[in-house]
């Protein structure tokens, strides 16, 4: 004759548990048939080794999927609701059967288990925005790794190409920088205006103001003092500018790079905070040495020059706005400097008070 095993349960808004005293299970059968479920299994219970069974006819509906494991001292059973609710009791008969008694383990009231399931939700609420978060991260990351990988590449670029032209050709190959550097000079330049819209959508923690001084006038000399009058092709002063630039960037770009992945080389940081202090004014002089020469040419060819009604004249020169360009360069020159020399200064104390 079949035994009747202690039976242990608890619920949740959504679920049944139940759990079986029987050791060492074999043979189980449990499903669910017209609300009632049906258990049967082989094992040491109360009695000993015998087999046991139950049926119970649940409260209100459930559905029909039955979910249970097996260990070495017990039998555990989940069923799911058919409805989301809370149940007043477990089955349909107000007199509850003998072999079963409350789960005190697993045990919450109504209140409790509504705090369980926000506890849970706001979990998965955080690991979905973490996921999010780290998914940003990652993205950013390898935004930011890429765009100063080509900066990198494209600054090295121009910097061999023009020490091994320096060597092999020496004074001749400052009279053809231009022609031989500029495509890619005007890439890298022309993609440094990212630089600027990182700062200010906060995508990088920078200044956007002096990183938009610096990009804008690199790229006007680049563009309308260089590239806009062919008589500049041939100055030497292209090689002095060029030079100077890169000479900066492949140590900058490198920095940021092993920066993407919280990674420092001593060395790489010391050249970073420290290779521009000479570079930069030389190549501001540079810069400037530049404008002075192309005045004249502007004043001859009168090219962007602004005409202006008979009465008052004929045109106002461009050379006008460099002048004004020259006084703004070394304005520039002065807040830029002091922004790369407070930047330096932070990082090495920083260093100093993590040392002590």
């Amino acid at each position: 004759m079949a035994l009747t095993p202690l039976v242990y349960w608890a619920q949740r808004h959504e679920e049944i548990f139940l759990r079986v005293e029987l050791t060492d299970a074999q043979r189980i059968d449990v499903h669910v048939h017209e609300n009632v479920l049906k258990f049967q299994a082989l094992g040491h219970g109360a009695k000993g080794q015998h087999q046991y069974e139950f049926n119970l006819e649940f409260l209100l509906p459930v559905k029909t999927e039955v979910e249970h494991k097996s260990t070495q001292r017990q039998v555990n059973i989940k069923v799911r609701k058919e409805q989301r609710g809370w149940w007043e009791r477990l089955t349909k008969e107000v007199r509850k059967p003998v072999f079963l008694a409350p789960d005190f383990d697993r045990w919450l009231d109504e209140s409790d288990a509504e705090m369980e399931i926000r506890e849970r939700e706001e979990k998965k609420r955080k690991k979905a925005s973490r996921y999010k978060e780290d998914n940003f991260v990652s993205m950013k990351t390898g935004y930011l790794f890429m765009y100063n990988l080509v900066q990198f590449l494209g600054f090295s670029w121009i910097f061999a190409n023009m020490t091994i032209r320096l060597v092999m050709f020496r004074q001749d190959s400052l009279y053809d920088t231009f022609h031989s550097i500029s495509d890619v000079m005007f890439f890298c330049q022309t993609l440094a205006a990212v630089e600027v819209l990182n700062a200010a959508f906060g995508v990088v923690k920078t200044g956007a103001f002096p990183t938009l001084i610096q990009v804008l006038g690199r790229n006007f000399i680049l563009f309308i003092i260089l590239g806009g009058v062919e008589q500049m092709h041939n100055k030497p002063v292209v090689f002095f500018i060029f030079y100077a630039w890169s000479a900066i960037e492949i140590f900058r770009y490198p920095f940021y790079m092993l920066g993407c992945f919280n990674t420092e080389w001593k060395v790489l940081t010391w050249l970073r905070y420290t290779i521009w202090i000479p570079l930069y004014p030389l190549g501001t002089i540079a810069e400037a040495v530049a404008v002075i020469q192309s005045i004249p040419i502007f004043d001859e060819t009168k090219l962007f020059s602004v005409p202006l009604p008979k009465s008052l004249g004929t045109s106002v020169s461009f050379s006008y706005v460099l002048y004004v360009y020259l006084v703004l360069m070394f304005l520039g020159l002065t807040i830029n400097f002091r922004h790369l020399y407070k930047q330096r200064n932070k990082r090495f104390r920083t260093k100093k008070r993590k040392a002590h």
